[in-house]
């Protein structure tokens, strides 16, 4: 009896160990290098290879007042698509952009790519903030 009690105690402690071990951390470089090939499949036509953009028609992604101003309208426009005039980095566009039909990891990997290069320092966005957004 006392073996039987002492193997569940025993399993009972396994399980509440393995219910607290710690997720993989977020690989961030990962991320950014499949949100590269995204961007290169689907944006850079109009903001060109390094962000830039075109002055007055393609607002660029190089250190964009306006994208890193709000992660969550970055993340809602960038799938939904925009229209209608917005003043980036002091100059006013006013064009579309249609959205992208990418999953919560992709448009996750395609943010934290733009969110951290071309000269931007914006953080890491999960999966789950994209999932959020889309509500």
């Amino acid at each position: 009896m006392n073996k039987l009690i002492f193997t569940l105690f025993s399993a009972v402690t396994f399980i509440t160990f393995l219910s607290f071990e710690q997720k993989p951390k977020f690989d961030l470089n990962a991320s950014m290098e499949r949100g590269k090939e995204i961007y290169l499949r689907n944006c850079v036509s109009c903001h060109m290879d390094q962000g830039e953009g075109l002055e007055g028609i393609f607002p660029p992604i190089a250190k964009s007042d306006y994208m890193l101003a709000d992660k969550k309208r970055a993340i809602k426009q960038t799938l939904k698509g925009v229209m209608g005039e917005m003043t980036v980095n002091g100059v006013k566009y006013n064009g579309e952009m249609n959205g992208f039909d990418l999953t919560d990891e992709q448009m996750s990997d395609l943010m934290n790519y733009l969110f951290n290069s071309f000269g931007n320092k914006g953080g890491i966005t999960t999966p789950d903030e994209v999932k959020a957004a889309r509500k």
